[in-house]
């Protein structure tokens, strides 16, 4: 059944499915939008403070971003967003990590000047295998609401 609005409650979580990072897709992923060493050369990245390569954030955000897309809860709904708030990447993401996006509604308002929507602010946190948080993030998102 399609969400809407009206359809989120506040303290409402989801998780989605999980997304393995490959050294392959880390590499490929930097050397195209962020070429730093520890992103894209193993030996270098030993040597770095990381001790290892380690995937790009840009990376980890769209990676865990269209994993949760995936789950279709904005599917019938979305009408995009301002902005992300509070971005934080809080521990490295590693070849053979497999990333999961949780999600926590935080607020529910309807928009004061257009009926037909209402602005949902949603807590995220992508984590590992391991339940380690590696990104924070809060995202106000615009919905519809359900058509009459």
């Amino acid at each position: 059944m399609d969400r809407y609005f009206d359809d989120f409650e506040v303290g409402e979580r989801f998780r989605s499915r999980g997304a393995t990072m490959t050294e392959t897709d880390i590499i490929n992923y930097a050397l195209a939008y962020d070429p730093q060493p520890f992103h894209i050369d193993a030996e270098a990245a030993a040597k770095s403070a990381y001790g290892g390569l380690i995937a790009s954030g840009q990376h980890t955000f769209g990676i865990g971003w269209r994993m949760f897309l995936q789950e279709g809860l904005f599917k019938a709904c979305s009408m995009g967003s301002p902005g992300v708030d509070e971005l934080r990447w809080t521990a490295p993401v590693r070849p053979g990590d497999t990333i999961y996006t949780e999600a926590e509604v935080l607020e529910i308002r309807p928009s004061g000047s257009k009926p037909d929507r209402g602005i949902l602010r949603m807590g995220y946190r992508m984590v590992n295998q391991r339940d380690e948080t590696v990104l924070t993030m809060s995202i106000v998102h615009i919905l519809a609401k359900r058509p009459e």
